[in-house]
């Protein structure tokens, strides 16, 4: 057994990886970290062979957890993952390869494996990411925008009169403000991912993950596949597989 853990620029995701699959166990938001919460949160788990770490959060974060790992479990390998310019039969279209944010890249080698053919990979994050994989496992680069929630920080702290109090709305022409901000940033979001769709010369299959995937997958007229634990299975992939 395997602990893996998803560290992202608001939360923490974790699993146990077994015989049998992923166990995931409850998020945290990046608010909530703290060594106690930790401690309480693994407490009951049977000493994992090997720890593996994806993470794109603060530095002082990583060490919070990896020292609570290290508390509950002396002497356990803890492995933070890096993007590597070829393995696990993806080839990472960055010059320099560690500079890819080791989530896409998890969710890259997640993708090759439990996918068949072209692949458009979407995280609906923090960050809003989107991913294009060939069939034969070439990552062909990649955009990055804003998430949903900061695409509406930046309107309530760029302007004077647009403040968003997280309802949720029709994703329609709005009557007020507030509404027209869930609408705008929702569809923006829609948006982006059916622009490079239709950029692509062949069809490619869509998968998403990350927490807005659900609402952002409601507005695309698209066949597609929602995944919330790619980065989860990329993580036990590097664990279990040789590059």
């Amino acid at each position: 057994m395997n602990l893996l853990i998803d560290m992202g620029n608001t939360r923490l995701k974790w699993a146990l990886s077994h015989n049998a699959g992923l166990t995931v166990g409850p998020t945290l938001t990046n608010r909530q970290l703290n060594r106690q919460t930790l401690l309480e949160l693994w407490e009951a788990i049977n000493p994992p062979q090997a720890i593996a770490i994806s993470c794109v959060s603060a530095g002082p974060l990583l060490t919070l957890v990896q020292s609570a790992a290290l508390e509950l479990w002396p002497g356990t390998e803890i492995i933070a993952v890096t993007p590597k310019a070829h393995a696990f039969g993806v080839t990472n279209a960055y010059q320099h390869p560690e500079k890819l944010g080791v989530d896409r890249w998890l969710a890259l080698v997640a993708a090759r494996r439990h996918y068949h053919g072209a692949l458009c990979i979407v995280d609906c994050g923090t960050a809003q990411t989107v991913d294009l994989l060939t069939a034969e496992g070439i990552h062909q680069g990649g955009f990055i925008s804003p998430g949903l929630a900061l695409m509406r920080q930046a309107l309530a702290q760029g302007t004077n009169a647009l403040p968003f109090h997280g309802n949720q709305y029709a994703v329609a022409p709005a009557t007020f403000t507030e509404a027209a901000i869930y609408a705008g940033t929702v569809s923006a979001a829609a948006g982006l991912v059916e622009h490079v769709l239709r950029a692509q010369p062949e069809p490619v299959q869509l998968v998403l993950t990350g927490g807005d995937a659900g609402l952002i997958a409601q507005q695309l007229a698209i066949p597609l596949t929602i995944n919330a634990d790619l980065v989860l299975q990329g993580l036990a992939i590097t664990l279990d597989q040789t590059p």
